[in-house]
């Protein structure tokens, strides 16, 4: 296991992390939306998935699930919320 070091973000937090992710977990919390696709993911996961351009559910369902999985950040266990929340919508991962 890789030792934690203390790291500050851009906004001044101070945490501690062992991986070489960037993202600061209190901006994370306080970034978090209230409402829609995207608050019922994981930050990593919704991190992602703006990082790509992907914040509506319409511009999900234009992605194979193998495509989403591609993408750092993004890990199977996202999948299965993120295909619930499309059916409730009447749409679908691309074939």
């Amino acid at each position: 296991m890789l030792e934690k070091t203390l790291r500050v973000c851009e906004r001044g937090h101070k945490y501690y992390k062992s991986s070489d992710c960037p993202s600061c977990p209190i901006c994370n919390k306080e970034d978090k939306p209230n409402n829609g696709f995207l608050s019922k993911l994981s930050s990593p996961a919704r991190n992602a998935l703006v990082h790509e351009g992907i914040d509506t559910l319409q511009k999900l369902s234009t992605y194979t699930e193998k495509e989403i999985l591609k993408i750092h950040g993004i890990g199977r266990a996202s999948i299965p919320t993120m295909r619930k929340l499309l059916e409730e919508e009447g749409l679908a991962f691309k074939e």
